[in-house]
C-alpha cells in the first residue's frame, strides 16, 4: 500500500510493479505525483477529494499499488478532513482473454466499483463497522478500466478492494489467448531444438506447454513434461533421423483451460544411425505382478518394444511398448522365457538389444491375513493374494507343537478380483483347537503336479469364539457437567474392556459417536465432551474379551440407555462476526479452566491493547468480566470456576480507543 503522506513527486517508479495471481498489486512503493500524474498499469491513479461527491479539483493525486487502507479516525492526507472525504482509484490494464473474476470489497463507509464506467459493486452507506461484499462477473478480453470510489462519511475509515481471477475448473471455462511471437532454433551439432515465445498477458496463467508432431502426422504430443513451463523457452533433444517436426506452444490457466496453439514452427533434423539398446536385465520378479525388466537406450530412439520367446532363437513376440523398463505380467510360471528389446527412431531405423533369459519359479501365494472367526461354529479365516494367470489349485498347511504339520481340508474361494492381477482367495480352517498356537502357509500346484515353495508363514493363536454376556444395570444420568454412564461389572472371566458409543436422535440411526473406553473393572464413564444443549441421546455399552469377541453384532444386541440432557446454553447468542478464536480446556489437576485464543487471520491491525475475558452467569443471564482490567496476553486461567457444571466464556479484543470487538466463545465441563 502507498499511504498519501509518504508519496513524492513522480510516478515512474511504478513500472516495477506486477500483479500477483491473488489479485493484489505487489511491488515497491510508488511516489506521489503532480496534478498531471501518469501511473503505469497495473498501478492505480489515486485522487483525494474533500467531499463525498468527488466534485471539484482533487486535493491530491498520486499513484498507488493497491486499494488497501485503514485510516481509522484520522484524515487520509494533509489538507483533508477526517470525515466526509472521498478517494478515487483508477487503472486501465490488459485482461488477456478475460474470464470470471471476483471483485471483493471491504469498507467503512461507502464503496462503488465501476468496470468501463458501469457500476458492478455498490455498498454505499454510512456504517459503524466494516461492510464486505464479493461480486462474481465475467470480464471480456482485452483492455478495460476499473474505477473504485470510496467515501468516508463519519467515524473510522478503511477500504480494501481486490480483483481476482476465479480459477476453479468448474467456474472458469475461458481459454487463455494463444501465445504469440513463437520461433524455433535448431542446433544441428547437438540435435536440439529451442522453442521461444512472447510472455502471455493472462492474469491467471499457470504456464505453457510445448507440443510436437511429425509433419503429416495426425496428432500433437506434449513434450514439455508433466509440470507446466514458467519461462518463455523450451529446449528438447530431437534426434538425428531426418524427420520434419512441427512445434507449437499453448498457454494454460489455473483452471486447466488450454489455449489454441501458437503459429506452428517447422524443424527438419539430420538423419543418423539407428538407435541402440544395452544392459537389458531382469530387475526383479514378483509372483503377483510379473517379471520386471529394465535397459539402457541409445540417443535417438523414440519407441521401444519388449519382446519374448520360448527359446533364445525365437520366434519373438512383441509384448508391449515401453520406455526404458517394462513389466511382463504374462510370463509363464515354472518355465524359462527369453527377452530382447527393439528401439525405433522417427526415421524407421530399428536396433535390438542382446537376448536375456529368466526362469520364473512356480507361483507362490502371498498370505495376507489370518483371523479368528467367531460365527458359524468358529474357525480361522485365511486370505491370500494370487495372480489370475497362476494356477488356482492351492494347498493350505497348518502346524502346532502337539500334532505337527497337517494339510488343512478346505475349499479356497475367489472373493475379490478388484485389483486386476491381484486376486484374493479365502479358506476357512474349521478344525482348530481353542487356545492353540498355530502357523499357517499356502502353496500352489500346477497342471504337472509341481508344488511351489511355501508362502510366508503366519502365526495365529486360536482362542474361544464366545462373546461376553450382555452388560446389565446400564443407566445414563444427565448432569450439568455431562452425562454420567454406569453399569454392572461383566462376569466374563476373560473380560478386557468396555466401549461406549452415543446415538443422537438427530442422526439417521447409522452413525454412532465413540464416547470412550474403560478397562475391565471400571464401570463408569462421563460424556463431558458433548455440549449440554437439551438433546436426547441413546448410549450403548459393549463388553469385549481378551480374544476380541464383543457383544455388538447388532444394535438390538447391545445394551442401551436413553437420556435427555440439561440445556445449559446461554440465552445470549454469540455474534457471528467474531474477531477472536477461543479454546477452553480443563486445567491441570482438574482445578479451573485454561483459556487460550488467537486473532482472526483476516485482521491485520496493530491497535489491540488487551483482551476482556467474561464468563456466563446463569443467575444474572449475562456474561460477566473475570478481571477488572483487560488481560494483556493470549491466555487466562479461570481458577474460580466451580466444579460440577459447564462454563461458557466470551473473549473480546480491546482496541486502543477503548472499543471492544465482537466476542469469540468457548465452553468446558468441569466434573466434580
Amino acid at each position: 500500500m502507498n499511504p498519501a503522506r509518504r508519496t513524492t513527486a513522480t510516478a515512474t517508479a511504478a513500472t516495477a510493479l506486477v500483479l500477483a495471481t491473488t489479485g493484489a498489486l505487489l511491488g515497491t512503493a510508488t511516489p506521489a505525483a503532480s496534478a498531471a500524474t501518469t501511473c503505469n498499469s497495473p498501478v492505480y491513479k489515486r485522487q483525494f477529494f474533500a467531499n463525498t461527491g468527488f466534485s471539484g479539483t482533487p486535493k491530491r493525486t498520486d499513484c498507488d499499488a493497491a486499494v488497501a487502507e485503514n485510516w481509522g479516525a484520522k484524515a487520509p492526507a494533509t489538507g483533508l478532513p477526517k470525515d466526509n472525504f472521498g478517494v478515487r482509484w483508477t487503472v486501465t490494464r490488459d485482461f488477456g482473454s478475460g474470464g470470471p473474476f471476483a471483485l471483493t470489497v471491504a469498507a467503512q463507509d461507502g464503496i462503488r466499483v465501476y468496470l468501463d464506467g458501469k457500476i458492478k459493486v455498490d455498498v454505499w452507506k454510512n456504517v459503524t463497522s466494516t461492510a464486505k461484499k464479493t461480486v462474481n462477473l465475467t470480464i471480456p478480453s482485452g483492455k478495460h478500466t476499473l474505477r473504485v470510489d470510496y467515501a468516508n462519511f463519519t467515524g473510522n475509515a478503511n477500504v480494501n478492494f481486490t480483483y481476482t481471477p476465479r480459477t476453479s475448473a468448474t467456474v472458469d471455462k475461458v481459454k487463455p489467448l494463444a501465445p504469440t511471437g513463437a520461433s524455433a532454433t535448431y542446433d544441428q551439432a547437438a540435435d536440439k531444438v529451442t522453442i521461444s515465445w512472447a510472455k502471455n498477458k493472462e492474469m491467471d496463467l499457470s504456464g505453457y506447454r510445448v507440443y510436437r508432431q511429425v509433419k503429416g502426422g495426425t496428432g500433437w504430443h506434449k513434450i514439455s513434461g508433466v509440470a507446466d513451463l514458467s519461462g518463455t523457452s523450451f529446449t528438447q533433444w530431437v534426434g538425428a533421423s531426418g524427420t520434419t517436426f512441427l512445434f507449437e506452444v499453448r498457454a494454460v490457466d489455473k483452471a486447466g483451460n488450454e489455449s489454441a496453439g501458437s503459429a506452428d514452427q517447422t524443424v527438419t533434423t539430420v538423419d543418423r544411425t539407428p538407435p541402440t539398446v544395452t544392459d537389458l536385465e531382469v530387475y526383479q520378479e514378483n509372483a503377483l505382478d510379473g517379471v520386471f525388466l529394465s535397459w539402457l537406450s541409445g540417443e535417438g530412439s523414440l519407441e521401444y518394444h519388449l519382446m519374448r520367446a520360448s527359446s533364445p532363437d525365437g520366434p519373438f513376440t512383441v509384448l508391449k511398448s515401453a520406455s526404458n523398463s517394462a513389466l511382463d505380467e504374462t510370463a509363464p510360471y515354472g518355465e524359462t522365457s527369453y527377452y530382447k528389446v527393439s528401439a525405433t527412431d522417427t526415421a524407421g531405423n530399428t536396433g535390438y538389444s542382446s537376448v536375456v533369459s529368466f526362469a520364473r519359479p512356480l507361483a507362490v501365494p502371498y498370505l495376507v491375513n489370518g483371523v479368528n472367526r467367531p460365527e458359524d461354529g468358529g474357525g480361522v479365516d485365511l486370505t491370500w493374494w494370487m495372480s489370475p494367470l497362476a494356477p488356482a489349485d492351492f494347498r493350505v498347511y497348518r502346524h502346532d507343537d502337539t500334532t505337527g504339520t497337517q494339510l488343512v481340508s478346505c475349499d479356497p474361494e475367489l472373493i475379490d478380483t478388484t485389483y486386476g492381477l491381484r486376486h484374493t482367495y479365502l479358506c476357512t480352517d474349521t478344525t482348530p483347537v481353542p487356545n492353540t498356537d498355530y502357523s499357517y502357509w499356502v502353496t500352489t500346484v500346477d497342471a504337472l503336479g509341481r508344488e511351489s515353495k511355501p508362502s510366508q508363514s503366519m502365526g495365529r493363536f486360536y482362542t474361544d469364539a464366545t462373546a461376553p454376556p450382555l452388560v446389565t444395570g446400564f443407566t445414563a444420568t444427565a448432569t450439568e457437567y455431562g452425562t454420567v454412564l454406569d453399569w454392572d461389572d461383566n462376569p466374563a472371566a476373560d473380560l478386557a474392556e468396555y466401549h461406549v458409543v452415543r446415538l443422537s436422535t438427530v442422526d439417521d440411526g447409522t452413525q454412532y459417536t465413540y464416547v470412550g473406553r474403560t478397562e475391565a473393572g471400571t464401570t463408569r464413564i462421563v460424556d463431558s465432551a458433548n455440549l449440554q444443549d437439551g438433546e436426547t441421546h441413546t448410549y450403548y455399552v459393549i463388553a469385549v474379551d481378551t480374544s476380541g469377541n464383543a457383544n455388538d453384532s447388532s444394535a438390538e444386541a447391545m445394551v442401551s440407555a436413553t437420556v435427555t440432557e440439561h440445556d445449559l446454553r446461554p440465552t445470549v447468542e454469540t455474534p457471528a462476526d467474531w474477531l477472536v478464536s477461543v479454546s477452553a480446556q480443563v486445567a491441570d489437576g482438574a482445578i479451573g479452566v485454561d483459556l487460550t485464543w488467537t486473532l482472526s487471520n483476516s485482521y491485520h491491525g496493530t491497535d489491540i491493547t488487551g483482551y476482556r475475558v467474561s464468563r456466563w452467569n446463569p443467575a444474572t443471564a449475562a456474561y460477566e468480566p473475570l478481571t477488572a482490567d483487560p488481560v494483556t496476553g493470549t491466555s487466562y486461567t479461570d481458577a474460580t470456576a466451580a466444579v460440577g457444571t459447564t462454563h461458557f466464556y466470551w473473549v473480546t479484543a480491546v482496541h486502543a480507543d477503548g472499543t471492544e470487538s465482537a466476542p469469540g466463545d468457548a465452553w468446558v465441563a468441569l466434573a466434580p
